[in-house]
């Protein structure tokens, strides 16, 4: 820390979960999409390879162009990003003069941003349910809320979002919509409603781009300019040229995408079900993982257990939530030796 500002001396980073690239394990840890991306954006990365030597194009057009047909929006009222997490640090950098408000329990990046750019944040205890009251958030501040929210899985219904945004007309809503698409919920189609709710999406999950880098925001045409204006300030080329064709491609290829989600969804209804019967708790995810808690079990020991068999899992060392586990949905044949496991930990 000898250079370092010394103002970011007591910054704590965001901590991602294990990569692990070995065969043998079954990484269910880090919310990944299990199946392959469509032959198409394979095909499109190849392509753009070729065009490497110059800059990609910093509108992202072919992007921006279809994504906007897809949701059913304009294009003015869609902005591309280097992943959300890009997105969410433009917003947590030029949105919050009057500070934050998210819940305590929840996507951690929220507070890393937040300590970052120096914000005066203020954390709402989720309910003993572990869901979102937004009656609890009141003030002035700009609200930020996954929905679902994470590690939870737990969702608001649009109209629950929506009513609470018109009582709050001078305060910005921003909704990281990052697991909707394994859901029944989106913003999306009530912002015209709302101008004052922003939807922040990405390609990691359902759309099989993880590594890809690819996010978006979706509202009114007055915020979108204005992040644009943050990114053309900071890096006008951060969404690089084989993350366009391959989000182009993805795009085009819905049938695979809309295919490999309901895939998840199964499998995710099918796990949720062996866990309770194996006296897990489970809360009612919407998202491509599950969060549950034994009843006599501590998370920890599970975690390692799991671990020592070469399975992969998220334990978060918080109160509240500590002896919970949150496990992404693999395959069916992933989920089933998962199950094969645990059983043989927690039955006598």
């Amino acid at each position: 820390m000898r250079f370092l500002d010394q103002q970011f001396k007591h910054l704590v980073p965001y901590v991602p979960g294990e990569q692990n690239a070995t065969e043998k394990i079954i990484k269910l840890n880090t919310n990944e999409n299990p199946y392959d991306p469509p032959q198409a954006v394979i095909e499109a990365a190849k392509d753009a390879a070729q065009t490497l030597s110059r800059y990609s194009d910093p509108t992202c057009k072919e992007v921006i162009v279809p994504l906007a047909k897809h949701l059913k929006v304009a294009p003015e009222n869609i902005f591309l990003g280097n992943g959300s997490d890009e997105i969410l640090s433009f917003l947590f950098q030029g949105f919050m003069e009057k500070g934050v408000q998210f819940p305590d329990i929840t996507y951690g990046f929220y507070r890393v941003y937040s300590d970052l750019f120096h914000l005066t944040a203020t954390e709402i205890p989720l309910r003993d349910d572990l869901s979102i009251e937004l009656a609890d958030y009141q003030g002035t501040e700009t609200v930020v809320i996954a929905n679902p929210n994470a590690p939870t899985g737990i969702a608001l219904h649009p109209e629950v979002i929506g009513a609470f945004a018109s009582q709050h007309p001078e305060r910005l809503i921003i909704v990281d919509e990052a697991y909707s698409d394994f859901s029944n919920v989106s913003m999306v189609p009530y912002l015209s409603k709302h101008p004052n709710v922003l939807v922040v999406g990405t390609f990691s999950k359902s759309r099989h781009l993880a590594g890809g880098r690819l996010g978006y925001a979706v509202g009114a045409s007055e915020i979108i300019n204005d992040l644009n204006t943050l990114k053309f300030s900071h890096n006008p080329y951060s969404v690089n040229a084989m993350t366009l064709a391959c989000g182009a491609a993805s795009l085009a290829s819905q049938d695979y995408v809309d295919e490999s989600t309901q895939k998840i969804i199964d499998t995710r209804t099918w796990t949720i079900q062996a866990l309770r019967e194996l006296a897990f708790d489970v809360t009612d995810s919407q998202g491509n993982f599950v969060f549950a808690q034994h009843a006599t079990i501590a998370g920890e020991k599970l975690f390692l257990a799991l671990k020592e068999k070469h399975i992969l899992v998220r334990w978060f060392n918080q109160p509240r939530i500590a002896n919970y586990l949150r496990i992404s949905i693999g395959t069916q044949s992933e989920m089933e030796q998962l199950i094969q496991v645990l059983k043989e930990e927690v039955q006598p």
